[in-house]
């Protein structure tokens, strides 16, 4: 894209209220929702334009909930690649001999989005098989490579077991997340838990409750972790039949270390010593890195499911990046785009701002109303304009790897958070695009291809009390672009 292209965008902006009149059905459905259109922005124009088709309230800051998620995915792209990978470390404090560790086993993360427990299972095999069995001293997590301030998972909207409240973390394990599947067995209710936890034990106080609604059947079931113990109250509809939820019930190092201890009596180790917090020692010895899956799988999960904590995790990796020092021929575009050395400084939030502010001046993109948090959208003061990130949608669309930053996007009526969205509409399939939900906010973001076979860059921000009700109006956007 021409340098010049986000000038020309903005004046265009500036020339009046629409550049085309909003479409009578997307005017109908807002009435209907409530939603007056000084609560709206969008923007709509084709791949490769500088004039937009369709704008409203564009240069206006909104807050843009999930959809902050691609300017978080995009820059991780571009800054870091798609096949960079995570590592996380096993080291050895102590002498090994004939399977015994007379010492501690140190783990050491470097902020893996998704170490699964699959995954940390085939890790912890890896290190039996290298000739370790018995732990005479202590499991020590080393989390050193985030520098977090204290994490207040209930501070979003007071509900901190909900797994999309999980914070980041240099040593996130399984999402830090607790399945629990309801099995209805007669008027009996097995419930288990997915993975197994050493010494944590499920307390099932759960009674028959009468038959109703389904679609919101854990209402009435509260989970909570006393100490050793989860705690479940309240009622299940047996009539439900099974059903299963995602819940984060325990800090990230008591959820590692009842995972660790569970996972590697299994494959007949032990472990005599305690969890504790440390850092690697100055003798301790490397015995094994797991590494990742690469970051253009990771986005994908990310844009798809609109993971939240991988979200923060890919941002907060994004620091490890150094400040960016414009070259000394500005004129020469191609000069700008070496790739960064990655650094194993400590990594931070602020950190991890800055590096987006320098990456899009290094990017000539000025983005004045931008707030960031948390780079995932879950954030009540994360603000960006429609216009700006139409811009970064169409600086994504001609971008060497524009290709990995489509596919990362939800495919309408397929897959991810779009897939129940419009079944049956001619433009089923004919979409990538990003949805995002907060209390007074629904957002969508992403490319749609007409029938005409043009590509269009489509941003729809609501945010209003009624926001909820205006996915009808997005919904006759998408259809109105798909038509074209």
């Amino acid at each position: 894209m021409k340098r010049l292209a986000p000038a020309l965008f903005a004046l265009c902006l500036a020339a009046g209220a629409l550049a085309a009149p909003l479409p009578a059905t997307v005017r109908q459905e807002l009435k209907t929702a409530g939603i007056p259109q000084s609560g709206v922005a969008i923007v709509v124009q084709e791949v490769g334009k500088t004039r937009p088709l369709l704008h409203l309230n564009a240069t206006q800051a909104m807050n843009p909930a999930s959809t902050m998620k691609l300017l978080t995915t995009f820059a991780a792209l571009d800054l870091i690649g798609p096949a960079y990978t995570w590592k996380t470390e096993a080291y050895l404090d102590g002498e090994l001999k004939d399977g015994i560790l007379d010492g501690n086993l140190i783990i050491k993360g470097y902020g893996d989005p998704k170490f699964t427990i699959e995954q940390f299972w085939l890790w912890l095999a890896e290190l039996r098989s290298r000739g370790l069995r018995d732990i005479r001293g202590d499991l020590v997590l080393d989390r050193s490579y985030f520098d977090l301030p204290p994490f207040d998972a209930g501070a979003f909207d007071n509900d901190p077991v909900r797994a999309y409240n999980v914070g980041p973390d240099a040593l996130l394990l399984n999402f830090n997340t607790l399945r629990l599947r309801y099995l209805p067995n007669g008027k009996a209710l097995n419930v288990v838990t997915e993975p197994l936890l050493e010494g944590i034990t499920l307390d099932n106080r759960l009674a028959p409750q009468p038959p109703g609604a389904c679609r919101d059947w854990d209402d009435g079931i509260n989970v909570q972790a006393h100490g050793d113990s989860i705690v479940l109250q309240g009622g299940y509809p047996g009539e439900c039949g099974e059903r299963a939820h995602n819940l984060s019930l325990m800090p990230h190092t008591r959820y590692i270390e009842t995972a660790f201890r569970a996972l590697w009596k299994q494959l007949g180790g032990t472990l005599q010593g305690e969890q504790r917090a440390g850092i690697v020692s100055a003798g301790a010895q490397l015995l094994s890195t797991h590494r990742s899956e690469p970051l253009g799988s990771t986005i994908r999960d990310i844009n798809k499911y609109s993971n939240n904590v991988m979200a923060r995790q890919v941002f907060l990796s994004l620091g490890a990046t150094p400040p960016f020092t414009p070259p000394a021929n500005m004129e020469n575009e191609a000069a700008s785009d070496s790739t960064p050395v990655l650094t194993g400084e400590q990594l931070s939030i602020a950190r991890s701002i800055q590096t987006v502010h320098d990456w899009l001046s290094r990017q000539q993109l000025d983005y004045p109303e931008l707030v960031l948090e948390n780079g995932a959208g879950l954030s009540r003061i994360e603000r960006i304009s429609a216009a700006h990130l139409a811009t970064l949608l169409q600086r994504a669309a001609v971008h060497p790897l524009s290709a990995e930053f489509q596919a990362s996007l939800p495919i309408l009526s397929v897959d991810g958070t779009m897939r129940k969205r419009l079944n049956g509409s001619s433009a089923s399939s004919h979409a990538h695009l990003k949805t995002g939900s907060l209390e007074g906010v629904k957002t969508l973001a992403g490319y749609i291809r007409s029938k005409s076979g043009r590509e269009w860059v489509v941003v729809f921000f609501i945010n209003h009390p009624d926001a909820r009700s205006g996915k009808a109006a997005q919904d006759a956007l998408i259809e109105w672009v798909q038509g074209r």
